[in-house]
């Protein structure tokens, strides 16, 4: 299936990323990078204005690891960060990246795409939530960071300015050690939405106790949430297979799960703690 364009849409091509912020600012449009979200978001209908394709912007491309945090291209695809040499408490980043798409989606589907489309479905979206990560955006007027966790206000909306580019993604390394892991339950095993997901961090001391941990849900509100309550709950804890004990559902009063084509709400609730249980033992496990 094609596209056609509208009769005020322009098409622009920007080689750096000063040049598409410039083309932003003077003109406005859609951001492509990807497409593989953009595209089928049209269906049948043309393009309602112009495009900035920022594909061929090579300094906002891929993963740099340093001293004290790792960057994240914008326009990193998926099977970028599964190739990637990452600390250990990226495993669940890499097993959400296996999650997105096939592997011709993972190809070309960029990390920005994925976070600026903002579905509560976005399977990117809840381990960065995890890692604590903030988005640079940049535009001609110059630049600022937000954590993840305010950049997504709702379904599919953001604190992104229009003539604003999410540039990369980044992320402290004080966790690099600490054990990940990520769960998703959908109604099959592969290419599916998810009905509810699991990004989990377990960090231990040297007494074998759980120093610091993170647990995010996705796919059961309007945007992921970190379970705050539950990480404050497990810190001290043994960290053994069994930790999944101490998720209750008391721990999942932020979420609001809704009746869909997919799942109803208090099964979504149901999954979500199985899979938190399931995600605490997992990081424990490799310990």
């Amino acid at each position: 299936m094609g596209f056609s364009w509208g009769e005020q849409s322009l098409y622009f091509r920007p080689g750096t990323l000063d040049e598409a912020v410039h083309v932003l600012a003077a003109h406005g449009g859609q951001i492509l990078s990807g497409g593989t979200d953009f595209f089928p978001a049209l269906g049948d209908r043309p393009l309602p204005g112009s495009v900035v394709d920022v594909s061929d912007i090579s300094e906002i491309k891929g993963i740099a690891v340093e001293s004290d945090q790792v960057r994240i291209g914008g326009l990193t695809t998926w099977s970028q960060v599964i190739a990637a040499a990452l600390p250990r408490c990226f495993d669940a980043l890499k097993s959400a990246a296996r999650e997105i798409g096939a592997i011709q989606i993972q190809n070309r589907a960029t990390v920005a795409g994925n976070l600026c489309n903002a579905s509560p479905a976005a399977d990117g979206v809840l381990p960065l939530l995890a890692l604590d990560a903030e988005v640079q955006l940049v535009s001609a007027a110059g630049s600022r960071r937000l954590p993840l966790a305010d950049f997504i206000v709702g379904n599919r909306k953001t604190l992104r300015r229009p003539d604003e580019i999410l540039s990369s993604v980044i992320v402290s390394r004080r966790l690099d050690d600490a054990a990940s892991a990520f769960l998703k339950l959908g109604a099959r095993r592969y290419l599916v939405i998810s009905i509810a997901m699991v990004a989990a961090i377990v960090k231990t001391d040297g007494a074998g106790s759980v120093a610091e941990a993170r647990v995010a849900v996705g796919s059961c509100s309007v945007t992921a949430q970190r379970l705050t309550a539950l990480e404050a709950a497990l810190v001290g804890a043994p960290a053994r297979v069994g930790l999944s004990a101490l998720a209750s559902r008391e721990h999942l009063t932020s979420l609001s799960p809704i009746d869909d084509v997919r799942a109803t709400a208090s099964y979504r609730s149901d999954a979500a703690l199985t899979l938190i249980g399931r995600a605490l033992d997992a990081c424990v496990g490799n310990y």
